[in-house]
């Protein structure tokens, strides 16, 4: 900031003397002027300035208020389901992961979670994850994470609580059965109303059977997907609700003699159903957060990261009102 120094000097001399040009009149019985005593003269300069500083970046690394200083926490719920978190080559996540392992980097949501620390300045072993039950991420009050990434939809009710990034990816819920279940056959919203369905509690998978599909029969809730997902299973229910890439998975690899049924149409607007990262409420790091995910925008990142891990899950049947 030096050369901005050594202007400021000759331009303060010009203001003080162009302000003494201006203000001075000429009457016509003016007494010849004398100097004003050097004292005076000094106690009627302006004052001197000095440069002002610079305002330092709020989001570089070593002005970023974290949990721990240098270091990025994350949390996600666990079991972490891909295609969010991928398992391991091995097929064994490391402790205490089931399913897919968050710290590989690989899966959707593991690549945007390590992708957001890099813009941050974060190299990834500076990225430390922790388990929080997805319910316990939207709770007023204080958190075990700086970031928290696990299908956590916008809504305004849970924005009360937290604070929410910008969107990073947007999503239909979906209807997963069984083959030989007759919901099925279904084509329509209004086929699945006499139908039993289950869904994890707090997710807007939930709020999509109360608020959409209004069944006749009553919702079942479970504390987690997998404890939906045994459910379908064991026949107990007819029906479950998740988003759609988690039903590509479900479907592939964790109920084999299931389908996905259809997805339900999108809403669109500012109304359209979008994960965004969760963080404390008034957190520091939002707005860095939502910094970061718009770089990842412009330069491509993000989308790089979604073709890789979701490009071949996001169709299916949209089932009509």
């Amino acid at each position: 900031m030096g050369p901005r120094k050594a202007l400021l000097i000759p331009l303060a001399f010009a203001f003080v003397v162009g302000a003494c040009s201006a203000g001075a009149t000429t009457a016509p019985t003016a007494a010849p002027a004398t100097p004003a005593p050097a004292s005076q003269a000094a106690a009627t300069a302006a004052p001197a300035t000095t440069a002002p500083t610079a305002t330092p970046n709020a989001c570089a690394k070593e002005n970023l208020q974290t949990l721990t200083a240098g270091k990025l926490t994350i949390g996600t719920d666990n079991p972490a389901y891909p295609p969010y978190f991928q398992p391991p080559a091995s097929g064994k996540p490391t402790t205490p992961w089931q399913l897919g392992d968050p710290t590989n980097g690989q899966g959707f949501e593991s690549a945007v979670a390590y992708a957001v620390a890099n813009k941050l300045g974060f190299a990834n072993t500076d990225v430390t994850w922790t388990v929080v039950p997805f319910d316990n991420s939207f709770v007023p009050g204080p958190k075990k994470f700086d970031v928290y990434l696990a299908q956590v939809s916008y809504t305004p009710e849970r924005a009360k609580n937290i604070d929410f990034s910008d969107g990073y990816y947007f999503l239909n819920q979906s209807v997963v059965a069984l083959k030989n279940n007759p919901v099925a056959k279904a084509k329509t919203i209004g086929d699945l109303k006499s139908y039993k369905f289950g869904a994890q509690v707090g997710t807007t998978a939930y709020d999509t059977i109360k608020n959409v599909i209004q069944p006749t029969t009553k919702v079942s809730v479970y504390s987690s997907n997998d404890a939906a997902i045994k459910a379908l299973q064991a026949k107990q229910i007819d029906g479950l609700i998740v988003d759609l890439p988690t039903a590509f998975y479900v479907t592939a690899a964790q109920v084999p003699d299931s389908v996905i049924v259809g997805q339900f149409p999108s809403q669109g607007g500012a109304d359209a159903e979008h994960f965004s990262i969760v963080l404390g409420k008034g957190s520091p790091l939002t707005t860095c957060v939502d910094q970061a995910l718009s770089a990842m925008k412009s330069d491509g990142t993000l989308d790089q990261i979604t073709k890789e891990w979701l490009s071949d899950k996001a169709n299916a049947p949209v089932l009509q009102p």
